[in-house]
């Protein structure tokens, strides 16, 4: 029998949204979980306007071994009789293909499953972590190496994998579930690659004219700035008060981390900012200068880079919030 995307037995996390008939996300992080009853899972995605090479999902079945898959049209899941879970993970996709406007190009759109018959999902109680951020969030060329072509946009969905982030890492210690809010090029200044808006029109939305729709976050975390050097120190700070503003009137309960950019954009000037609004708004954001964790080029962190800025992360935040 079919299930739909829709069917109790089907739950989503992160940036998701409907098209159609099927449920779309393009931030990569964002998964979705099926429990099925019987010995097969045959998932369907809808592949309109998709073009090679598509993204990549990490596939697993009862919390088991990751598998890294193209998706395709249908991906088949065997198991042995009984109750299973499947999770799909959008882990890397092409910056470049159009991922804000319609129609989607880089997108996953997930339309249900085949089955015998569905399960129930056990409950996830986890709180929740919101990462805001630019390439360097979504987990853009942690496998520099497996560059195949001169265009390299034609190896990231191979390159970029954000379970190996700074921000899938962190989350994972501190039994967080994370939510992911990252896309290459943007910044408080400038919009980014696939026609993404800078953050502060991106963040109240999926994609063009799809709001969020999960609550909100028990803590959001940002780190923008190493798009922004371009545009100079002034106009960085000014944006980032108003988008610090926004964030804050968007979630008024949630604990907001800001994390200076690892290239070193301004982290006194960031720090000053957030002093600024603390005392300005009886805030408490809690401001993390980042400053000689991970050398600055690459710009682009690799794996072990990731790795670096998680192990000082995690002890910061489980301190603050006694985690």
């Amino acid at each position: 029998m079919f299930i739909p995307y829709n069917h109790p037995s089907v739950r989503s996390s992160g940036r998701w949204a409907p098209v159609g008939n099927a449920l779309c996300a393009t931030a990569t992080g964002s998964y979705v979980e099926l429990a099925f009853r019987g010995t097969y899972a045959l998932l369907r995605f809808d592949q309109t306007w998709s073009q090679p090479p598509y993204p990549h999902v990490w596939l697993s079945v009862d919390g088991g071994a990751q598998v890294e898959v193209p998706l395709d049209r249908y991906l088949r899941v065997s198991a042995p009789e009984g109750d299973h879970v499947v999770k799909i993970l959008l882990k890397g996709a092409v910056e470049q293909q159009h991922r804000w406007y319609h129609p989607l190009v880089g997108k996953i759109a997930f339309l249900g499953y085949d089955a015998e018959a569905p399960a129930t999902l056990p409950e996830d109680p986890r709180k929740t972590i919101e990462f805001v951020g630019d390439s360097i969030t979504e987990g853009v060329l942690i496998d520099a190496f497996l560059r195949d072509h001169k265009n390299d946009q034609l190896d990231r969905p191979y390159m970029d994998d954000v379970c190996a982030t700074y921000a899938y890492l962190t989350a994972q210690a501190l039994g967080l579930r994370s939510l992911h809010c990252g896309y290459g090029a943007t910044g408080i200044t400038r919009s980014g690659c696939g026609g993404v808006p800078k953050v502060s029109e991106t963040y109240p939305y999926c994609f063009q004219n799809a709001p969020v729709a999960y609550d909100h976050p028990d803590y959001i975390l940002i780190n923008h700035g190493a798009n922004d050097r371009g545009a100079g120190c002034e106009a960085y700070i000014n944006g980032y008060r108003e988008f610090l503003k926004q964030v804050r009137a968007a979630h008024p309960e949630s604990k907001i981390i800001v994390l200076s950019a690892f290239v070193g954009a301004w982290p006194q000037e960031l720090g000053a900012l957030v002093k600024e609004h603390n005392l300005a708004y009886n805030d408490d954001v809690f401001f993390i200068d980042t400053t000689d964790w991970i050398p600055k080029d690459p710009l682009h962190p690799l794996r072990d880079g990731h790795r670096i800025v998680a192990n000082n992360l995690i002890p910061l935040l489980k301190e603050r919030y006694s985690l």
